[in-house]
């Protein structure tokens, strides 16, 4: 038999793993991988070094994985709200999901929103309990959870009727009764063969092609990638295809190079048949959703929307006086070029390059621009950004800003300070569910109330709260909010800082530096309880004399600094402020040094 005719009879299902962020998608999907021996022990799909750190995925990945002569690819999908784009995507290439829940935590917002878009896509989903060993978990509670939130959401009778596998990812096993035994994730890949349609089913490699990518890739040799699902037909390289917009805009192209998933492993192709995930080279232009086509008259698939950024801020060149000493690329035309590049694949970032200096950078969240952020600071970048900002649009004249819905577990007696401070930043309390000695409270509000909280959540919940959130749409503009109640504690001078000065400093506020730090002027070390804005010297020691008298060299005890990370900076900033962010730190400082110019500009 020839390899066309073994592939044509190989069946294929198409499935994404779909959940809230950690839930336990990677290591169910890691567990399959290892148990097929698609991938040796120790390999995850985790595989960027960020995702390793924040133990989260962050990027959309395939692999594919051969069970009982069926192809199965997997699309592991990231978790974060931030990252939601990806998932949609995705879902228009599969044919079923693995919604994973955990067992304790139950639905989060992240499930409610990839199962809704999921349910509107007429997919069946197969519910995956996991994390059943987890000493409170409840797998009975979380499945009626479960079937209430499919209820909520408009599921079909067929939809509702999903199968359920109960699974300990981390273990490698999976059961489809509580009480079967423990071997191994058999009943689980059992239930995808029995519940998921074959992708290959009804579609036609002898018709012409139909493929449109859900993902892109970037290869420095081979350019643009495009990672789509083949609808109908066959694609190989040096094929001249046809590209058609939704609006029936076309242009013509020719692959290069076909590339198909056999574990994490791309491998090149001869070709690629209908049914099959595969990736594409060659198509410098092409983008997400577009249609490949062999035929010039076809009409286009239907466009895959991609969800619009809701906050932005800018990219600057770094004009601090340590500029240059830590970074690689400085200037602005690298900063441009990388810029371009991340566009080639991160679809939910948008980039505004009007200026020569300052890029207006828009994304998902601050997160989204986060990891952007320090990607570009681990390569060597150095540059500063601006206050992130949440866009306003207009809409029939009204006014309208992103609205978040917000999700808190926490232990009963911190629910009074999340509610106040909440309430402060424009939130309204929807729902609130008592559940023995933790409470889940559900806010609905601006994005812009979000911003900068989140550090204020862990000090009010003792790191006891767990908080989740989800955009849901544009609503009207919610009014003014305080969002920054502390004020600036800002460098006077320019050395290294001192424990001396930094002791007597830290009553005042919190500290961002620790002793022998270097600092300039118009550098911000720290913030102050009161709210206003403090110019101190931290360079300042102790003045010496030859006389010494019990009492007057007391010992130094300083608190630990609350460092800067990109993150916590971009809770912090305030709107006067830029983030410096250099491969060897993060600082934050004045966008005017001296106090001189500060007066200038608040009189301008």
């Amino acid at each position: 038999m020839s390899l066309v005719a073994a592939f044509l009879f190989m069946e294929i299902r198409n499935i994404a793993i779909i959940a809230h962020v950690d839930h336990g998608k990677t290591t169910l999907t890691d567990a399959i991988l290892r148990q097929t021996g698609a991938v040796p022990e120790g390999v995850s799909m985790d595989s960027n070094a960020l995702e390793r750190e924040r133990g989260i995925t962050i990027y959309a990945k395939n692999a594919s994985v051969e069970y009982k002569g069926t192809k199965i690819n997997i699309v592991d999908t990231p978790g974060h709200a931030d990252f939601g784009s990806e998932v949609e995507r995705v879902l228009r290439s599969i044919d079923s999901v693995l919604l994973v829940v955990d067992a304790q935590e139950g639905p989060m917002p992240q499930t409610r929103f990839v199962l809704k878009k999921s349910l509107e896509l007429g997919l069946k989903p197969i519910v995956v309990i996991n994390k059943i060993d987890k000493p409170a978990a409840d797998p009975a509670r979380c499945e009626e959870l479960v079937l209430e939130l499919f209820l909520e959401l408009g599921a079909s009778d067929e939809q509702s009727d999903f199968p359920v596998v109960y699974a300990i990812s981390r273990e490698g096993v999976a059961m489809k009764k509580l009480d079967d035994a423990r071997k191994d994730l058999t009943p689980l890949l059992d239930t995808i063969l029995e519940h998921v349609p074959l992708a290959n089913g009804n579609a036609s490699s002898e018709a012409p092609l139909m493929l449109q990518p859900f993902n892109l890739a970037y290869d420095n040799f081979l350019g643009r990638i495009a990672v789509g699902r083949l609808y109908a037909g066959t694609v190989r390289p040096n094929q001249n295809v046809f590209i058609k917009k939704a609006d029936g805009e076309t242009r013509q192209g020719r692959t290069t190079k076909i590339f198909t998933f056999k574990g994490l492993e791309r491998v090149e192709a001869a070709e690629a048949y209908a049914g099959d995930i595969a990736l594409i080279a060659g198509l410098p232009d092409i983008y997400i959703g577009e249609t490949v086509t062999t035929d010039e008259t076809a009409v286009p698939l239907p466009a895959i929307a991609v969800d619009e950024p809701t906050i932005a801020l800018n990219f600057l060149v770094n004009n601090s006086p340590f500029a240059g000493r830590e970074g690689k690329y400085v200037t602005s035309r690298q900063i441009r070029d990388r810029l371009l590049k991340e566009l080639e694949v991160n679809v939910g970032l948008k980039v505004d390059f009007g200026s020569a200096d300052a890029f207006r950078v828009s994304g998902r969240g601050e997160l989204h621009i986060a990891i952007l952020l320090e990607n570009m600071r681990r390569e060597g970048y150095e540059l500063q950004v601006s206050q992130p900002q949440v866009i306003i649009r207009k809409e029939d004249g009204v006014e309208t800003e992103p609205f978040e819905e917000v999700i808190i577990d926490t232990p009963s007696e911190f629910q009074g300070a999340i509610i106040e401070k909440l309430g402060a930043r424009g939130f309204v309390l929807q729902d609130l569910v008592q559940h023995d000695a933790t409470v889940r409270l559900t806010f609905e509000g601006p994005t812009r109330g979000l911003l900068g909280y989140k550090n204020l959540f862990v000090i009010d919940t003792r790191g006891e709260g767990i908080l989740s959130s989800r955009v849901v749409g544009f609503k009207p503009y919610a009014g003014e909010i305080r969002r920054r109640s502390v004020g600036s504690m800002i460098s006077m001078a320019t050395g290294k800082a001192l424990g001396f000065s930094l002791w007597n400093l830290q009553d005042r506020g919190v500290l961002y530096i620790k002793p022998a730090t270097e600092v300039y002027e118009g550098m911000v070390v720290g913030n102050t309880s009161k709210g206003e804005e403090m110019v101190v010297n931290p360079t300042k020691g102790k003045q010496l004399t030859n006389m010494r008298a019990s009492g007057s060299d007391e010992a130094i005890y300083l608190t630990p600094p609350y460092e800067l990370t990109i993150e916590r900076g971009l809770e912090v900033i305030a709107e006067d402020e830029y983030l410096e962010i250099t491969p060897a730190g993060v600082r934050l400082r004045k966008q005017h040094l001296t106090e001189n110019d500060r007066a200038k500009a608040r009189r301008a």
